[in-house]
């Protein structure tokens, strides 16, 4: 959330708890006898005035390559992210 959040504040789009938020989920997997996490999906709630819509989708789809968190399991686990972005003033 931090990479995503430093991202959007960049671009002067708000990220406080009020208009930010995400739900985390994973899955654990028997790999070869060895319980791995495989998959870890990601939805991103976000609050927005309408006229920052676009700039908060540019941000969203350009944060991953930028968190060091993503970067340290792309390869071992599937991220799949979502950004939900609600209108807001």
């Amino acid at each position: 959330m931090g990479t995503l959040a430093t991202v959007l504040a960049g671009k002067k789009i708000p990220s406080s708890e009020k208009r930010y938020r995400a739900e985390v989920e994973g899955d654990i997997e028997n790999v070869n006898n060895i319980l791995k996490i495989t998959k870890i999906r990601v939805k991103y709630y976000l609050k927005v005035p309408p006229e920052k819509v676009e700039e908060a989708r540019e941000a969203f789809s350009s944060y991953l390559v930028r968190c060091p968190a993503a970067q340290s399991v792309i390869g071992c686990i599937h991220i799949q992210d979502d950004l939900i972005i609600e209108e807001a003033d």
